[in-house]
């Protein structure tokens, strides 16, 4: 199934009749290509919408296909509802052509025995389904196949509030990371009760937004003290930027924390900025173009090809570097990334203050 010229909606619309999961990832590859003839041609927060959409529809069609699977093997249809979501870059519908997998389960009703051993299962097919059509598992092991994301709408409750009660940087972590949860298939109520949770537990929660705030400002902007872009020095990338961990993730965890303070439940960091525009006024001006320019670098740094598939580095190359106007607008945005940082840092030792 080869696209030349720009049919996404065809490449799309095939992925919804994939029959195996060989066939969804030669479905996905197809979308892919048409997608990376794109990439410099429609905006990139039009392509980015284009890119998560296929995402989302691969895992939709996943889902089915990991139900048929079951069925045929002897475990028949769900016992109950349940809702596949996802977190990450995917709950923030800002995944690339190259993502991993970031997901996890919300199973209906009372944890029962027979329940738990037919969604572990599940779980497992699943998250190897998706596997086999090109998303490799997450190292963190943030997958519906991990009992720690696969668990009842009351045992999610339970685990919500243990980490927001710990306080410690392990459970804040996790909870940061729900912070970006998404609904993609299945019973969508139960995702709703699920949000609707988790964001009481922030309502006048100053400790815990502190604890947040603790983990937020751990990634600083990637500039020395006369303002110029540091590059790494040594290894594989030496002379190369990255993009990643020095621009995209300090950007997303700082419109996070503001979000989360706010009461924003948006996932989407375009989204979050613009319920931020009009509730919020602390931000610097020129966040969104940074964003921009942030996930323009990140879709375009190189990749390598197997089998269809492709491996992105994270790191804009030395040769990338050469653009003027790239290091104009990289280092525009560093800066803005200084700025930010330095808002959080106040926030958290007033916040530190209070609570001595």
């Amino acid at each position: 199934m080869e696209i030349d010229d720009w049919d996404y909606d065809a490449a799309y619309q095939s992925i919804a009749a994939s029959g195996s999961p060989q066939e969804l990832k030669t479905r996905r590859i197809a979308c892919q290509k048409a997608l990376l003839n794109q990439l410099h041609v429609i905006p990139i927060e039009e392509w980015m919408v284009h890119v998560n959409t296929m995402h989302d529809a691969v895992a939709r069609r996943a889902v089915t296909l990991s139900e048929a699977q079951m069925i045929e093997a002897g475990y028949g249809p769900p016992p109950c509802a349940y809702s596949f979501i996802v977190f990450g870059s995917a709950g923030r519908e800002e995944s690339t052509l190259w993502s991993d997998q970031d997901n996890g389960l919300i199973i209906e009703g009372e944890p029962e025995e027979a329940k738990k051993l037919y969604f572990e299962e599940f779980g497992s097919v699943l998250s190897a389904m998706l596997e086999q059509a090109g998303y490799e598992k997450c190292e963190g092991k943030v997958m519906c196949s991990e009992t720690l994301w696969c668990k009842t709408l009351q045992e999610w409750k339970e685990q919500l509030a243990s980490w927001s009660s710990t306080l410690e940087w392990e459970p804040i972590r996790y909870l940061i990371i729900s912070s970006d949860m998404r609904h993609i298939a299945g019973d969508q109520e139960l995702s709703k009760s699920w949000l609707d949770y988790f964001h009481e537990g922030f309502q006048s929660n100053d400790k815990l937004l502190a604890a947040v705030l603790r983990n937020t400002v751990r990634h600083k902007a990637t500039l020395n003290l006369l303002g110029q872009v540091l590059t790494e020095r040594f290894g594989d990338n030496a002379g190369g930027f990255d993009v990643k961990y020095g621009l995209y993730i300090p950007l997303v965890n700082g419109v996070r924390y503001f979000s989360l303070q706010n009461g924003i439940r948006e996932t989407s960091t375009l989204k979050r900025l613009k319920s931020l525009s009009d509730e919020y006024h602390h931000l610097p001006e020129g966040v969104h173009k940074a964003f921009l320019t942030a996930l323009s670098m990140r879709s375009s740094t190189p990749f390598t090809e197997q089998d269809g598939l492709l491996t992105g580095s994270d790191y804009a190359s030395e040769n990338e570097l050469k653009s003027r106007q790239l290091m104009s607008d990289l280092r525009k945005s560093l800066l803005l990334v200084r700025r930010i940082h330095r808002i959080l840092q106040r926030q958290l030792r007033l916040a530190e203050r209070r609570q001595l």
